[in-house]
């Protein structure tokens, strides 16, 4: 004869801790998940395979078709297109367009919409009106748990009045969790899964407690608990902002290479064989929705002096202008006219392997190029819409050899690039190279090439 409990929610269950995890791991309590972008449908995938039960929720039609197809819609992230149809033929996920009436069925609620950010001003709009269909459908007993990157204070003073207007519910009815999402473009599957340990934060002690058995369930890592939902979400902007002045640091100390007749990068290499030193490496720019952005998390809605972030922001802002000029200098140096000069650009998207162009350096460095009169000509192996560049005023072309440049500005490493033959296409004459990644250097020295590395002296 059975004793287990019947569990029907998690939050302020006094049924054994065995059989909550047994009614979450076995499907008897719906999930939600709110967002299925290039992190949203990661998760629900891995909380799909985890309790084969999950509905997810996107405004976007054609996402919710691709899904319920059993394919993925993002590409670029290892075992998630097999995983999303694995899930689906076992009826473990499913998707649709309407967030309110998969609110209605779940008990579980993540939500992993973008926060946008309007001319330096963090936008929640998006954010809240997922919040309010989830509270249109919350019932007691329910756990809503944020993943999106919030400005800190978020979940306390705008996303819980919000909860408790739309369900009339107060919090100890329902539980309220923010457990930030930490995942790498290209590596979601394993990030959410448990390369990092997950850090979980709750309103109060008992959605702490709920949100922490979930992700025990989820993650195969160590979680890390916090006091409450502003201090998980400083946590996740706090990681942005590190790696914004770290990367900063080291833009600002290549910059010397040239003063210093060094290699800043060997300099940097060396100094980080010591314990207490971490500088990071210097490149064209710092791209993507995340960095660029979190330090108007604190900048913004705070009233408090941010002199350190705002000039992070400004030295890793102007990075794509300095290697702009890079390339322009050392046309002048080689007796070329930046206005008879034609440059390609290589590599457009912000990150190597990921086809996002958000803040990607590659646009304001083709700004600057055409600005100086230069005919640009640019080429990214992985990237289908290009419309932006050929309205900033370059000529897209399929591949490297089809230009015939006097420059070639390097500012994505993809890995098709790497056996890129840079001598070949200087033809007859020297090639003004500028590796904006540190990925050529085997050209240095080389007799058809003028090399220019951000943060190498040559």
């Amino acid at each position: 004869m059975s004793t287990q409990t019947t569990v029907e929610a998690l939050y302020g269950s006094v049924a054994p801790v065995a059989d909550q995890r047994e009614a979450f791991t076995s499907g008897r309590i719906p999930v939600g998940v709110y967002g299925l972008g290039k992190m949203g449908l990661p998760l629900a995938a891995v909380y799909a395979e985890t309790t084969g039960n999950v509905t997810g929720a996107d405004v976007d039609p054609a996402v919710v078709e691709c899904v319920n197809d059993g394919h993925s819609h993002v590409v670029g992230e290892p075992g998630l297109d097999a995983l999303v149809g694995e899930t689906v033929e076992a009826g473990a996920l499913s998707a649709e367009t309407d967030p309110a009436a998969v609110a209605e069925d779940a008990r579980v609620h993540v939500v992993i919409v973008p926060t946008l950010v309007d001319d330096k001003t963090p936008d929640l709009s998006i954010v809240r009106s997922v919040a309010e269909d989830v509270g249109a459908g919350l019932d007691a007993g329910d756990l809503v748990v944020f993943e999106s990157t919030l400005p800190p204070r978020s979940c306390r003073d705008e996303l819980l009045p919000v909860l408790e207007a739309e369900s009339g519910l107060e919090l100890g009815e329902f539980g309220l969790a923010f457990c930030p999402e930490r995942t790498h473009s290209g590596r979601a599957l394993e990030d959410i899964r448990g390369a990092h340990p997950k850090v979980v934060g709750g309103a109060d002690a008992e959605s702490t407690r709920a949100a922490k058995l979930v992700y025990d369930e989820l993650a195969d890592t160590d979680l890390v608990t916090v006091s409450d939902t502003t201090t998980a979400e400083a946590v996740k902007v706090f990681e942005g902002l590190y790696r914004d002045v770290n990367i900063a640091l080291a833009n600002e100390l290549a910059t010397h290479a040239d003063a210093l007749e060094i290699d800043v990068t060997e300099a940097i290499a060396a100094a980080n064989t010591q314990p207490f030193c971490d500088i990071h490496t210097p490149g064209a720019g710092v791209g993507g929705h995340c960095i660029p952005y979190y330090p108007y998390f604190l900048t913004d809605p705070f009233d408090v002096p941010t002199p350190l972030l705002e000039t992070a922001r400004a030295v890793n802002d102007g990075m794509p202008t300095y290697t702009a000029e890079l390339a322009l200098t050392g046309l002048r140096d080689e007796g070329v006219d930046p206005a008879d000069a034609t440059v390609l650009v290589a590599g457009l998207t912000y990150r190597a392997g990921v086809a996002e162009t958000r803040k990607t350096p590659a646009l304001p460095i083709v700004e600057r190029l055409a600005e100086a009169g230069a005919t640009v000509l640019a080429t990214d192996p992985i990237l289908d819409d290009t419309s932006e560049f050929s309205v900033a005023g370059a000529t897209v072309v399929d591949a490297p050899t089809d230009a015939d440049p006097d420059a070639v500005v390097l500012v994505t490493a993809h890995e098709e690039f790497r056996d890129l033959d840079v001598p070949t296409l200087a033809g007859d004459g020297r090639l003004v190279l500028v590796d904006g990644r540190q990925a050529l250097t085997e050209y240095r020295g080389h007799e058809s090439v003028r090399y220019e590395g951000v943060g190498l002296h040559d």
